[in-house]
């Protein structure tokens, strides 16, 4: 087995950056750095890191604090950017387009209404990063999914990853309609999937049973070659250990053909996101 190249991990420091929807968790509620990180007896390779929702203004200190404390564990950043502005986004891309390890973008849409995911300016603005090579990381949930699917479409040339296969109800155990919503989804060439995020949709003291079902069918789906392992830490620390997720995954890439397990653990990271490995 190759080592993991972790394709989705956040860092934070609540003293000099404002997270509003860390209150309430008072386990997240400190400090987490590059030190910190811990796989188990898993071994990272590197890290893509994605923006931790701080507040918009503060988005851009985000990037500088990550440049400067991230390596060598974060390969790869996925900033924050206004890209609902449309071409209003354009100065923060060009200044993101300046920063090394910045290879892509995210603007959190969960919890939004479907009508700001079809916003032509949204897509507007999403299209502007294919220009600049930057991909697009999709955080929506499964009820999101539709509305998703009709933003890639408008964008065919931008690189899109999807977070959390969409956040499915693992909780809940409902595989429907979220598995058709996905195919559609996965139809689209230009889409990647991580495998990622499940820990915290599912019920307390989850197994690996639980989570399987979902990971089976974005595989399917999406191919293992568009799949890319993601930690979500230290967010699943609220539902178990990197370790355990990271578990759960292999149980079920672990059948794959070895290319596809090396794809699932690494190579697609590495080339979504334009990452020597």
């Amino acid at each position: 087995m190759s080592g993991i190249l972790d394709a989705h991990l956040h860092l934070w420091d609540p003293a000099a950056r404002h997270h509003d929807w860390l209150d309430g968790q008072p386990a997240l509620q400190r400090r987490f750095g590059p030190e910190d990180v811990d796989a188990g007896r898993h071994a990272l390779t590197g890290a893509v890191f994605v923006q931790a929702d701080c507040r918009d203004d503060e988005a851009l200190d985000e990037v500088r604090w990550v440049q400067e404390i991230g390596p060598p564990l974060v390969r790869g950043i996925v900033a924050y950017a206004p890209v609902h502005r449309g071409a209003g986004a354009e100065p923060v891309l060009a200044e993101l387009a300046r920063t090394p390890l910045v290879v892509g973008v995210r603007r959190l849409l969960q919890g939004r209404p479907a009508r700001e995911i079809v916003d032509p300016q949204l897509a507007e603005g999403v299209r502007l990063l294919a220009e600049r090579d930057l991909t697009f990381d999709l955080c929506v949930t499964h009820d999101q999914l539709p509305a998703a699917a009709d933003l890639v479409e408008r964008c065919p040339d931008t690189a899109f990853v999807l977070d959390h296969l969409g956040k499915p109800p693992v909780a809940a155990g409902l595989l429907d309609p979220w598995r058709g919503d996905l195919a559609r989804l996965a139809a689209f060439p230009n889409v990647a999937c991580k495998l990622s995020g499940l820990a915290t949709e599912a019920r307390p003291g989850w197994s690996s049973a639980d989570v399987r079902p979902y990971l089976e069918h974005a595989l399917d789906v999406f191919g293992p070659r568009r799949c890319m392992i993601g930690s979500d830490w230290p967010v699943v620390t609220l539902a178990g250990t990197t370790e355990q997720w990271f578990g759960a995954v292999l149980d079920v890439v672990g059948e794959l053909a070895p290319e596809e397990e090396d794809a699932v653990l690494s190579a697609t990271a590495a080339a979504t996101y334009g990452i020597d490995r």
